[in-house]
């Protein structure tokens, strides 16, 4: 008995001590700054993506994960599939509207916002993955992206990238520009406007909806991303002819879009978590493209009997020269947009010239050595 007693009157005291304790420490502010920290914040990320697709889905996943992670939780990010806040193609004015805070997409699907954002996810014949990232990163790009969003009171970040596309999946062989005449493909962007431009009819639609247009009719060709997407959304079992690469997106740019005033409410290291998840993020995004790409090609052949196929030079020829067009006008349409040209235009004349001296003779060393 007196032993229970003992630590019955033990336990009271050292519950007074700790409560004195606190009292005293916040009397003198020592827990001030560990009480605000705690405060937790929720944002929603919408995107155009259906969940866990691969690549773009599952990334955005982990773009939020990290996010709540990192913040230890103050911050916690709940993702949105497509359709599942708001359709898919609105997550743009979501975020401006405040429906949700976040979203993961690529710049190019705003173009009715402002045709300046083709640039951001990329141009046919453009800037590589790790050629868009230098831009961005230290090219002035980032600094572009920022003056056009900020019109809109959003901030973007650059998310990682498929690294270079496929170029589509047709029914019949591509011979010649004969062939693209009246033929109907889901395409997107620049590229898309290029092949209207030889005969082409596009049509474009949320990737959920790319098989059904396929299986149904509704297009005879459709681009998506590349092996790994392709496979899995199964674009094999509606035609068998695929075309590699993409002209139109050699490595096109994904984004976290978050709002502008939102964000910069945000406690100065909860910013900066939120742009070390982004960064992180595109990191392993272009790892994650790369390794399941090289994974998921060989099956495509091996075991549904697709044809690789590349485009014929008449049509890269006459590609070049529709994108060359599309481009400038393009340029023409405002100041800004100009400005943001001239800059990709002379990072990518660069980049142009180290990759001959560079990447292409490495990788075509590469293959006189693997005989």
């Amino acid at each position: 008995m007196k032993r229970r007693r003992f630590l019955k009157t033990a336990a009271k005291g050292a519950v007074a001590g700790a409560a004195a304790t606190t009292a005293a420490a916040a009397a003198t502010g020592i827990l001030g700054a560990p009480a605000i920290a705690q405060e937790r914040t929720e944002w929603r990320m919408v995107m155009p993506w259906p969940k866990n697709a691969p690549g773009v889905g599952v990334n955005a996943q982990r773009l939020a994960d990290r996010i709540t992670a990192m913040s230890g939780g103050r911050l916690t990010v709940k993702l949105f599939a497509g359709g599942e806040l708001v359709p898919p193609f609105e997550v743009f004015d979501a975020v401006r509207n405040g429906v949700a805070e976040m979203a993961h997409a690529t710049p190019y699907y705003w173009q009715g916002k402002s045709k300046a954002l083709h640039y951001f996810t990329g141009l046919p014949f453009g800037l590589t993955a790790w050629e868009m990232t230098g831009w961005l990163y230290y090219g002035g790009g980032q600094e572009l992206w920022d003056e056009v969003y900020g019109g809109f009171g959003l901030k973007g970040f650059y998310a990682g990238s498929s690294g270079v596309q496929a170029g589509g999946w047709f029914r019949d062989e591509i011979t010649g520009l004969a062939d693209l005449q009246g033929l109907k493909m889901r395409i997107a962007g620049i590229g898309g406007e290029a092949l209207r431009r030889l005969g082409v009819t596009v049509v474009l639609t949320p990737p959920g909806e790319i098989f059904p247009a396929m299986q149904s009719g509704v297009v005879d060709a459709a681009e998506w991303v590349g092996p790994w997407n392709d496979l899995a959304f199964g674009l094999h079992k509606v035609a068998k002819n695929y075309y590699l690469p993409a002209f139109h997106e050699g490595g096109p740019a994904l984004e976290a879009i978050v709002n502008k005033e939102l964000f910069e409410a945000l406690p100065g290291d909860l910013q900066a978590i939120v742009a070390a998840a982004c960064s992180a993020t595109a990191n392993e995004t272009l790892a994650d493209f790369t390794r399941h790409n090289i994974v998921s090609l060989e099956p495509l052949v091996r075991d549904h009997g697709v044809i690789l196929r590349e485009w014929p030079d008449e049509i890269v020829v006459a590609l070049g020269e529709a994108t060359r067009e599309v481009v400038a006008e393009l340029a023409a349409t405002d100041g800004t947009t100009k400005k943001i040209h001239t800059s990709y235009s002379e990072y990518l004349e660069g980049a142009r010239k180290w990759s001959v001296v560079g990447d292409q003779r490495f990788l075509a060393m590469r293959e006189k050595a693997s005989g």
